[in-house]
């Protein structure tokens, strides 16, 4: 079995991403007030700061701040998928591992996660959070999007648009040439990095 080797920093700033199983389909979107349920409820019994959030038909990303002392933001997820899967009432398609441990079939097992280091890297993935609607032509601008905190978090943000989103392109998620995910030698990371500061 693989083990996942999650970096732990108690009051640590954190960005993720969480997919549905099923890439392609717009459950998060058609159902947000389920999902909107799951994650308030959450964050009042085990406390965090979203400093940024999208949510787009099949995944979401998240920019989170925890309480001095505390690094369990796994459980904070396992909580917010389960309540959501809990209140659809419904199963995706379940592999007999999944049947086994009696999850629902309806997200990615895994999520991904990256520590952010620094002032310049809360804002980067912030920016990255609000222009991904964009990136994924489902909004003009990052503040149309319906599913976004930008306009919450920052309002002056909200009219970022296709020529701001462009130089997000293959830093975040995207595979190109051999990099990984996270990469930080990847060269659109290096050029957002320097032109965050």
């Amino acid at each position: 079995m693989t083990s996942y080797r999650r970096r732990r920093l108690p009051g640590g700033t954190f960005f993720f991403s969480v997919m549905l199983a099923q890439p392609g389909g717009t459950l998060l979107t058609d159902r947000i007030a389920e999902l909107r349920r799951a994650y308030a409820l959450t964050c009042r019994e085990r406390p965090f700061r979203t400093e940024a959030i999208v949510v787009l038909p099949d995944h979401l990303h998240a920019v989170w701040t925890l309480p001095p002392g505390d690094s369990d933001y796994s459980a904070r997820w396992r909580l917010i998928k389960g309540r959501f899967s809990h209140a659809l009432g419904c199963r995706g398609a379940r592999t007999a591992s999944k049947r086994r441990r009696g999850e629902r079939g309806i997200w990615q097992r895994r999520f991904w996660e990256h520590t952010l280091r620094d002032a310049a890297d809360l804002d980067l993935h912030c920016r990255y959070c609000w222009v991904n609607p964009v990136l994924h032509g489902l909004a003009e601008t990052a503040g149309s999007w319906p599913f976004s905190s930008v306009r919450r978090d920052d309002p002056a943000l909200a009219r970022l648009g296709a020529r701001e989103a462009a130089a997000f392109r293959g830093a975040f998620g995207e595979f190109a040439a051999g990099r990984r995910m996270g990469d930080i030698t990847h060269p659109a990371w290096t050029r957002l990095s320097s032109s965050a500061r």
